[in-house]
């Protein structure tokens, strides 16, 4: 149940003093009958919240719930105030006007009627008082870094990322109580990055919540929410203080842990004492009644007395080794498992002076690159960035061979392998091993079980259906069908590999990168991943290839801003 007490607004209504969101014993079941909650109570004030967790916690879900794009199973979620919600996938009728997508066609007609003489009542009843709608939509649009958008323009005459800011732009519009974003920066460019960035450093108005693995967004909030094992944790601050108090903890569980196997080896070894103890104890009790010659009774008596004692002393300190053995658990749970991919892949080796690829005056099928030339020797990590539109992976799939420029030459020299962002390299109807056995033909099932359980692939896991696996996993497994293909790939590239994958997983993905030891050629949006897999080169793409320094991408970015 999704209860919202207060009515929308008209835009030019203040915004609701106690703004807030409440879950209330919130259970939630998929039809398999799988739980992802189960009375799950938290409540949202106003601030900045970043709602993190690893892939198939939740996150999504309880943002589904919150919206009422999903009902639960049991339990409440209470809005205070008016909630708008932009979902991870926007899909915009691509005939839309840019004003019908920003909700205003209606108002702004009415105000261009009444100024041509049109005094119709019903004109001023869908006015209100947004009078200035027309220009209020054209100053956040300009906010947006979308200001060269005309409001007559079509949907469909916008880049994908421009229209995941423009329907940002109409829930802004609205003026919302409570705002949630879903990875609101997929699939925008770095400049589009920064005007989100810049939006939700400026929110003032209420409750803001924003699911991300972008960590220069999570830097911007107030709190982070974590969702964990079903239950919210909550940490005051950015991402940066969000880690340094995971770091105390995980410390101080770490010390726990070590203290708590520490007390279950004593009381292991006090137990077995206590066994030596007794059995010593019995044989002298034997031996002492057969010298006294004590009458049957009275040794009897004396055996009965002494097991009973010995069963509660034996009683006693298995009470405490199970009380110790409990003690380790829960601390064991405390402990954090960021299992993380180290691999060893000789084979992907370049030496310095090879060279890996070149371009000669391409001009590809799509994008704004008229000319291209470039050369790569060696084990180059070069990161390709651009706006959205620009023809990143237009340019990818041309040097993989699977589109033809339109004009120019791209050879590669050396082994290749793509990873593209729809993950469609794999067989969904494969096992995880049987995806990378189809991709390295004449490798022993021995070594490819070996290097998946190095891509946390272990045992068991090795055999999962690939259609079965959480899209953290489902990269994993991706990555290792391209990492451990045969021949081994030289030159591995790679097309927004971030894009939803969360924190943890990023994570990984850097360990698998930073094991490689082939040639590196990357386009992504996400600075920061960039930043620690060791970019030795910067591609600029716009109509032509321009080589920057990464100071320089930071400086385009603010000049851009």
């Amino acid at each position: 149940m999704v209860s919202t007490p207060n009515a929308p607004r008209t835009p030019d209504a203040p915004h609701t003093p106690g703004a807030a969101l409440t879950c209330s014993a919130l259970s939630f079941q998929w039809p398999d009958g799988t739980t992802v909650f189960d009375r799950l109570s938290l409540s949202m004030g106003r601030g900045r919240i970043g709602l993190v967790g690893s892939n198939g916690a939740g996150k999504t879900t309880l943002l589904n719930l919150m919206a009422g794009r999903l009902k639960p199973s049991a339990g409440s979620v209470t809005v205070s105030g008016n909630l708008a919600h932009l979902p991870q996938n926007i899909t915009l009728d691509t005939a839309l006007r840019v004003d019908q997508a920003l909700g205003i066609a209606e108002r702004r007609d009415a105000v261009r009627a009444v100024e041509a003489g049109d005094v119709r009542e019903e004109h001023f009843e869908t006015i209100g008082e947004d009078w200035d709608v027309e220009e209020r939509a054209l100053a956040m649009l300009g906010s947006l870094g979308l200001g060269g958008i005309e409001l007559d323009r079509t949907v469909g005459q916008i880049s994908g990322g421009e229209t995941v800011l423009l329907r940002l732009a109409a829930l802004l519009l609205e003026r919302p109580d409570v705002l949630l974003l879903d990875e609101p920066t997929n699939n925008l460019d770095l400049f589009a990055r920064r005007r989100l960035y810049e939006a939700v450093d400026s929110w003032r108005s209420g409750v803001l919540v924003v699911v991300s693995h972008d960590l220069e967004l999570l830097e911007r909030v107030d709190r982070i929410a974590e969702l964990r094992a079903g239950a919210v944790n909550w940490y005051g601050g950015g991402w940066s203080a969000y880690q340094e108090a995971l770091a105390t903890g995980q410390e101080a569980a770490g010390r726990m842990l070590r203290a708590a196997e520490a007390d279950v080896r004593r009381q292991k070894r006090e137990l077995e004492e206590t066994h030596v103890k007794l059995a010593r104890r019995q044989r002298h009790s034997k031996k002492m009644d057969a010298q006294r010659r004590a009458p049957r009774i009275v040794a009897g008596e004396r055996k009965r007395s002494a097991q009973e004692s010995g069963d509660k002393l034996r009683g006693l300190q298995e009470e405490r080794l199970s009380e110790a053995r409990e003690r380790r658990d829960e601390a064991a749970d405390a402990i954090r498992d960021d299992a993380e991919i180290r691999v060893s892949l000789p084979g992907t080796a370049v030496p310095g002076g090879r060279t890996v690829l070149t371009l000669r005056e391409v001009r590809p099928r799509y994008g704004t690159l008229r000319e291209g030339t470039l050369d790569v020797h060696g084990p180059e990590r070069i990161a390709l960035v651009g706006r959205n539109g620009s023809g990143k992976t237009t340019l990818l799939r041309t040097l993989t061979g699977e589109l033809a420029p339109l004009s120019g030459e791209a050879k590669t020299f050396v082994p290749l392998r793509f990873l593209p962002q729809r993950l469609d390299v794999l067989d969904v109807e494969l096992s995880v091993a049987a995806n990378v056995r189809r991709l390295a033909p004449g490798v022993t099932d021995n070594h490819i079980r070996g290097q998946l359980a190095r891509f946390l692939f272990k045992g068991a896991r090795a055999e999962q259906l690939a259609g079965t696996l959480s899209g953290g996993e489902r990269f994993r497994a991706a990555l290792a069908a391209m990492m451990l293909a045969a021949p081994a790939p030289q030159l591995l590239m790679l097309d927004e590999p971030t894009n939803s994958l969360d924190v943890a997983s990023v994570r990984q993905l850097t360990g698998a990168l930073m094991s490689y030891e082939g040639a590196l050629l990357i386009a992504s949006h996400d600075l920061p991943f960039l930043e620690s897999i060791g970019i030795t080169r910067w591609l600029v793409l716009g109509e032509e290839l321009q080589e920057v320094s990464e100071d320089e991408v930071r400086e385009m970015l603010e000049a851009a801003v």
